[in-house]
């Protein structure tokens, strides 16, 4: 099982970056699929979430009406679309595969990407 994430970098506030999160080992279809963040001295957040046919997402208070989570099952890739960046935003940012077969539960993270917001 691997994820691994890009796309993060430095950028500006106000600026926009795309995340990604390619899946393998795992049929990635049947996985709900999440972003999750942590900052420098703080706890893992959950940011956004996106269920494995990708009908319903749920997100954070805090990234509402500026991040959009999405999914290309074909692509076995997810995508967190970061727009209106601010620098409360800077933190290293991880993905998350959860998936059951049959009765047993599995849950994986990738490496994470670093995000930084600042001029």
């Amino acid at each position: 099982v691997q994820l691994v994430e890009s796309g993060g970098g430095l950028v500006q506030p106000g600026g926009s970056l795309r995340l990604s999160c390619t899946a393998s080992g795992f049929t990635f279809s049947s996985a709900a699929m999440s972003w999750y963040r942590q900052a420098s001295g703080k706890e893992r957040e959950l940011v956004a979430g996106i269920t494995s046919a990708g009908g319903s997402t749920n997100y954070a208070d805090s990234v509402k009406g500026r991040f959009t989570i999405s999914r290309d099952n074909a692509k076995n890739t997810v995508y967190l679309q970061m727009n209106s960046l601010k620098p409360e935003d800077t933190a290293v940012y991880y993905c998350r595969a959860r998936w059951a077969v049959v009765i047993r539960r599995y849950d994986s993270w990738g490496q994470g990407t670093q995000v930084t917001v600042s001029s």
